[in-house]
């Protein structure tokens, strides 16, 4: 019998201290919490750490969506079992051609997405890093 073999896809984008996710959100921070110099007054001599902080909204990059965000009553990401979002068959929903920042259902009508991981691919990438001038989510 053929051996299986998985493939898998990194879909992130590395996230960068002080770069534009979207125009009025706040930008990430990438720094020290505590630099090795800082640290060395805690631990022997001749020991020292680097432990790094990072502070962003939940929605930079690519991310899991939770019903919770769009849901008042949804579940969060915690309460999403892993069974749920990892190790699935996937499909890929085209939405890189809508008129707005809205993808509706009309766009998962015509697809099975029933126990997939459904990859909503919106064309957005090609607004990696600017302020998206044609879609403001939060008002100037």
């Amino acid at each position: 019998m053929p051996e299986t073999r998985t493939r898998y896809v990194d879909l992130s984008h590395t996230i960068e201290h002080g770069m534009i996710t979207y125009k009025g959100f706040p930008t990430p921070v990438i720094c020290d919490f505590m630099s090795r110099e800082a640290s060395k007054k805690f631990y022997a001599e001749g020991t020292s750490f680097q432990i790094g902080k990072i502070e962003m909204i939940a929605n930079t990059g690519t991310y899991v969506d939770s019903p919770f965000h769009r849901f008042e009553d949804g579940k969060d990401i915690s309460e999403l079992p892993i069974d749920k979002l990892a190790d699935l068959p996937a499909v890929v929903v085209r939405a890189d051609k809508m008129a707005g920042p809205a993808v509706d259902r009309d766009a998962f009508l015509q697809v099975d997405v029933r126990g997939k991981a459904v990859l909503v691919h919106t064309g957005c990438a090609r607004h990696w890093r600017t302020e998206v001038p044609e879609w403001p989510l939060v008002p100037d």
